[in-house]
């Protein structure tokens, strides 16, 4: 006889509580293999390939293309046979590759708060009746606390910044489970209608009206990761600023003769990386994070080195892996390797997260300086600027040679001014003298 399993919403990591569904791969009466992809999610990091567990016939698909799903509801319902006591029935372990399946990190309780809402959730829509009652009823969502059926903290933070109680709301989601789209469609009423709700913080303005050939996007995935990002970080860290004129010449010398010499050729970021991670070696203090419930700054023993790449989908920030163990050759194929990543939008969880310092060339946008927000949780970012030819005294002498402005943006909760200034004055004079560099290797 066969054996109804649920497949959920696997937890993506790295503190990610929800995904889009972009396009179903298995259609309802599909055979599934162990592992095969079911499912291609957006979350707010990656595209990511979702594999099933399972080897069966799918009887369910819960949720339409660009429904947005939280972790642990319903994704599909595989019938698997008899003779699952081979080993398929318990699944292979690799919900998500890189990922597992691994149990949940803490108990939590369960709050029941009705039926589905109808066939909609049970598969696509037009499907017949009975196979939407034969689909099982899709479990209750798990909460943390409370019987308000949210499980997602970011839904819950901005309810409470902006005074909504969520008790007086019904969800949209499976079972009535409040999502992010329900909350801001409220704020939006709320402030159609002339209402303000009880928050601490001044109610939000009410909404502009509606111009013809204006449009309205929706801060969601990449961009709305970014939104979030960075106004934690500029709620929460205490940022200050640096910079200085440096001049370029002899290191853009440097790149040409190491060129030139055969091999692999060297990126111009990968000379800017090594100048980090070295610098980074003689003042540890700006690869940190602080963590403030221990009041606690904690300094990292690796350099985790993300780097600012801007694709189709938004701005992203790569990792490379153990930075400072690696050489100008090893990073450029890495950098080229990400980047390349990025573009195509198959970067995975993984390799955007964990970082603990930046390195920002918003030079290639053909600016000279830029005041960077620190990529949280990080305590902070190197920008550079354009390379430049400009008047430049050299040797005592007035000549034209090529100039670059860096910029440092760090956490002064980290460390004061004079080791900022310090850090940026070293990175300036391994670019301005490339041997400076060699001394330290």
């Amino acid at each position: 006889m066969a054996q109804v399993l649920e497949f959920k919403l696997p937890d993506l990591g790295e503190g990610l509580t929800e995904a889009e569904i972009v396009r179903w791969l298995v259609q309802v009466g599909d055979v599934v293999a162990v592992d095969q992809p079911v499912v291609e999610v957006e979350t707010a990091k990656a595209m990511v390939d979702v594999p099933c567990p399972y080897a069966g016939v799918v009887t369910a698909r819960f949720g339409e293309e660009g429904t947005e799903l939280p972790v642990g509801a319903p994704l599909i319902t595989v019938a698997v046979g008899a003779d699952a006591s081979d080993g398929s029935a318990e699944g292979s372990g690799n919900v998500l590759v890189g990922y597992g399946t691994s149990e949940a990190p803490a108990r939590r309780r369960r709050v029941r708060t009705g039926q589905p809402t109808g066939p909609a959730l049970n598969g696509r829509a037009g499907e017949p009746a009975a196979a939407a009652q034969a689909a099982p009823v899709a479990p209750a969502p798990e909460v943390v606390d409370g019987p308000v059926p949210v499980i997602s903290p970011l839904v819950r933070r901005l309810a409470r910044e902006n005074g909504l109680d969520l008790r007086e709301m019904t969800g949209s989601g499976p079972d009535g489970l409040i999502l992010r789209a329900d909350v801001e469609y409220a704020l939006r009423a709320a402030a159609a209608q002339g209402r303000t709700t009880p928050a601490p913080a001044p109610a939000p303005a009410p909404a502009a009206p509606v111009t013809t050939g204006g449009t309205r996007t929706p801060l969601k995935g990449v961009r709305g990761a970014v939104a979030d990002k960075l106004s934690r970080s500029r709620r929460e860290i205490p940022d200050a600023t640096c910079w200085v004129d440096a001049d370029a010449t002899e290191l853009m010398r440097a790149r040409t003769a190491m060129n030139a010499a055969g091999g692999p050729k060297i990126s111009l970021l990968a000379l800017l990386a090594r100048i980090c991670t070295a610098a980074l070696a003689r003042y540890p203090e700006l690869n940190s994070t602080v963590d403030m419930e221990a009041r606690e700054v904690v300094r990292f023993d690796h350099v985790h080195l993300g780097f600012a790449a801007q694709t189709e989908r938004g701005l992203v920030v790569p990792v490379v892996r153990d930075a400072h163990a690696r050489d100008a050759e090893s990073l450029t194929a890495e950098f080229a390797r990400l980047t390349e990543s990025a573009r195509t939008g198959a970067l995975t969880p993984a390799e955007l997260t964990g970082g603990t310092f930046t390195l920002n060339n918003y030079g290639v946008f053909g600016v000279d300086g830029s005041t960077p927000i620190i990529n949280h949780p990080e305590a902070a970012m190197l920008g550079v600027g354009r390379i430049i030819p400009k008047p430049w005294v050299h040797e005592g002498e007035l000549a034209v040679r090529q100039v670059v402005q860096l910029s440092l943006t760090f956490d002064h909760r980290v460390c004061d001014g004079g080791t900022a200034g310090g850090f940026l004055r070293y990175v300036a004079d391994c670019v301005e003298q490339p041997a400076v560099l060699l001394r330290t290797l």
